[in-house]
């Protein structure tokens, strides 16, 4: 009988996705299932980035369409479009995203942190997998985070 190997089981999993572009990783456990977007039944919002909710397997749940938080121009609609439902620690929800590539078993010791980003407490960090620079999210600090109203002006 072989014993576990200590260093493989520091390794935790994470899901690969494409969004505008770049690939992002965060970590496997959060992921409850993938299901393509055209398989899901919609109700429309009128919110920019709550893309409106959706029912999976009969749970209702809020639905983020990451591609316009994080695009720069309105995303295109395309039938492989790519849904990753979360089981965060204070709901579950759907994310959008252009698409889900791999899962990768990363070290914390492989994931850098990226210079300036100390303001951005969703972002854990850098690793380098087989020539892709990933970005780490930490998903349930992303998806905490609050719209912030600009404009707004201040009488003086």
């Amino acid at each position: 009988m072989s014993t576990p190997n200590t260093q493989d089981a520091e390794a935790r999993q994470y899901l690969v996705f494409r969004l505008g572009g770049l690939d992002y990783a965060l970590e496997f456990n959060k992921v409850q299932e993938l299901r393509p977007l055209q398989a899901l039944e919609r109700f429309s919002s009128d919110g920019e980035i709550i893309s409106g909710v959706v029912v999976s397997r009969g749970v209702i749940m809020p639905i983020v369409d990451m591609r316009i938080a994080f695009g720069p121009r309105p995303p295109q609609h395309d039938p492989l479009t790519d849904v990753i439902i979360l089981k965060l620690s204070s709901c579950v929800m759907g994310m959008v995203v252009d698409g889900v590539t791999d899962i990768v078993a990363l070290k914390p010791e492989q994931i850098q942190p990226i210079a300036g980003a100390a303001a951005v407490d969703y972002l854990t960090g850098l690793v380098e997998v087989d020539g892709r620079r990933l970005i780490v999210v930490d998903i349930d600090k992303l998806m905490s985070i609050r719209k912030v109203q600009f404009g707004a002006r201040q009488a003086a």
